[in-house]
């Protein structure tokens, strides 16, 4: 009889060592292919509960029915568990982003067949042939520097990446500029780093203002709270507040998502907090299949808990996104009246950033977009001009 149950705990040693093994292995590659978060911790609890069973089971009298009841039970769980955890990771990779990598830019290029592009309604009075100004700039902007191209330059076909009017976001743009790949880029106003970057190249960066956005909140359209203060945005991104129901809403931790360094709508943001420093942002990395090119950027996933940020234009004209609501800021409500009128307190200008460029006509360039005809298609393409331009 001893020896028996010698035997049976013996069993039960090497079968756990045996499952203890295995679910290591498991557990690693699972960690290994990214299931950090869900896979292998479940790995470890179905590991751990498979050995207690196997002891269970071997080492007392419980009946083979009820055990075998307990063992398909606890699979079950776990199956269930799975299909849970992947029937949400489906939801969330259904979830419309707001992301600058929503917007094809063929849409707007100049000179296009059904191009979005504005038009001027006569001939513009600058027309240039030949030196054309090297341009680049934000994602956001580039519907209307392409509608400046469509009045002022010759018709031909622009690459967005490797022509006269080129479209690599914020950043690239700042670094073309400031390496002398291009004369003028359409951006808001640089970052410290690209500051600094243009510091330690020798180089002076000159904003010319062109138009008037506003920077605005946004929140997934279920979400009840409409508006916050500057105080609360700056609360929310030092996350010292973390949940809507701190603010008006319902319980919930927010999700106060954010854009990459030297991005627009990041150095706006940083504007916004003042001297207070944002917290390190919840963040997951895609790719946004550009080519060789590695782009990773934060989500703006529309779940309920979801806040994030953007330029007025871009939110409500290129995306167009249902889903999302803006938000009231200090009480007022972002759109063009209030952006004119300067009652909205995020409104920021936006600049043709230029870096000593020796192309003539450059100047000439400017000059004509901040002229009459120029500011009509900083208003007719959706932003707000510097000067009336009726």
């Amino acid at each position: 009889m001893q020896r028996s149950l010698i035997a049976k705990i013996m069993d039960a040693v090497f079968l756990s060592i045996g499952i203890g093994v295995a679910g290591l292995i498991v557990m690693f590659f699972t960690a290994l292919l990214g299931g950090l978060a869900f896979y292998t911790p479940l790995t470890a609890v179905i590991t751990i509960g498979s050995i207690t069973l196997v002891i269970i089971g071997m080492l007392t009298s419980i009946k083979r029915r009820l055990l075998f009841r307990v063992f398909t039970g606890f699979f079950a769980l776990g199956a269930m568990s799975v299909a849970a955890y992947e029937g949400f990771q489906a939801y969330e990779a259904s979830i419309t982003m707001t992301s600058e990598q929503d917007v094809d830019l063929k849409e707007y290029k100049p000179f296009a067949e059904q191009t979005k592009a504005k038009r001027l309604e006569s001939p513009s009075t600058l027309v240039l042939r030949d030196e054309l100004p090297r341009l680049d700039g934000a994602t956001a902007l580039y519907p209307l520097y392409s509608a400046f191209v469509q009045a002022v330059y010759p018709e031909k076909n622009y690459d967005l990446y490797e022509s006269e009017v080129m479209a690599n976001t914020t950043p690239q743009a700042y670094e073309n500029l400031i390496n002398g790949t291009v004369d003028i880029i359409f951006a808001a106003g640089p970052s410290e780093e690209q500051r600094e970057m243009a510091k330690n190249k020798g180089v002076e960066l000159t904003l010319t203002p062109i138009g008037k956005e506003a920077f605005v909140f946004f929140v997934n359209a279920a979400n009840p709270v409409t508006g916050l203060t500057t105080k609360q945005i700056q609360d929310i991104y030092t996350g010292s507040v973390t949940d809507w129901s701190e603010v008006g809403g319902q319980p919930g931790a927010i999700r106060a998502f954010q854009r990459p360094e030297n991005s627009g709508s990041q150095t706006m943001l940083l504007k916004v907090m003042g001297n207070k420093q944002p917290m390190a942002a919840p963040k997951e990395d895609i790719a946004s299949g550009m080519g060789g090119i590695i782009s990773r950027t934060a989500d703006y996933k529309n779940y309920k808990n979801a806040m994030g940020y953007s330029f007025l234009y871009f939110a409500t004209e290129m995306v167009q996104n249902g889903n999302i609501r803006l938000l009231e800021v200090d009480g007022v409500k972002p759109d063009k009246q209030t952006i004119r009128d300067g009652t909205y307190p995020l409104t920021a200008e936006f600049y043709a950033v230029t870096a000593g460029s020796s192309n003539p006509n450059v100047d000439r360039f400017i000059e004509w977009i901040r002229s009459a005809q120029g500011q009509t298609l900083v208003e007719q393409t959706g932003y707000t001009p510097m000067i009336d331009s009726h």
